[in-house]
């Protein structure tokens, strides 16, 4: 890992944690994980087990102080590493047969439902329950947040991706 790929990722992280902070809980306390839509490009862009590891416990930990969810932070810190290797296993996997965009879109959808499946889960075994029942919960906060941060990734990923390019700071093509 190098510098300039430490950097790239901090800067995805710090705009997903803006993000995470100033989102509202949009219901019981939960809001849409706009970090997950950072951190997946991240890996996207950068695919190596010791950025994935770095994104998902530096997203972790700044999604759970920023969680307006009671009790949110040590299942913030269970699914966002959790979360981070599903991506980049299915990431490796599909990356050579689809395209890259709509592959991405894809696993962001994807990664951002077990992100939602795995924090609920753990917030109701270690927390000791939740606020709402989790079906609610589900579909009222993960799958908007799905959603989003699906369009989010299919409008950035090619942005950011041409201009990692251009000024030669990605040094391979993803």
């Amino acid at each position: 890992m190098n510098t300039r790929t430490l950097v790239i990722l901090s800067l995805f992280v710090a705009i997903g944690a803006a993000l995470h902070f100033i989102m509202p809980g949009i219901y019981m306390g939960m809001k849409p994980d706009t970090m997950l839509a950072m951190m997946f490009l991240g890996i996207a862009l950068f695919p190596d087990k010791k950025n994935v590891l770095l994104l998902g416990l530096v997203t972790g930990v700044l999604a759970g102080l920023t969680s307006t969810f009671p009790g949110g932070l040590i299942p913030n810190l269970i699914d966002k590493p959790i979360t981070a290797f599903v991506f980049f296993g299915l990431y490796l996997l599909i990356s050579k047969n689809m395209s890259n965009l709509i592959g991405v879109s894809i696993l962001t959808a994807i990664g951002t439902i077990v992100s939602g499946t795995v924090f609920l889960s753990s917030a109701l075994l270690i927390v000791g329950g939740l606020p709402a029942p989790f079906a609610a919960l589900f579909a009222t906060v993960v799958i908007p947040a799905t959603i989003m941060n699906a369009i989010a990734m299919f409008i950035l990923f090619p942005i950011v991706k041409t201009i990692l390019q251009r000024t030669k700071l990605m040094q391979q093509a993803s």
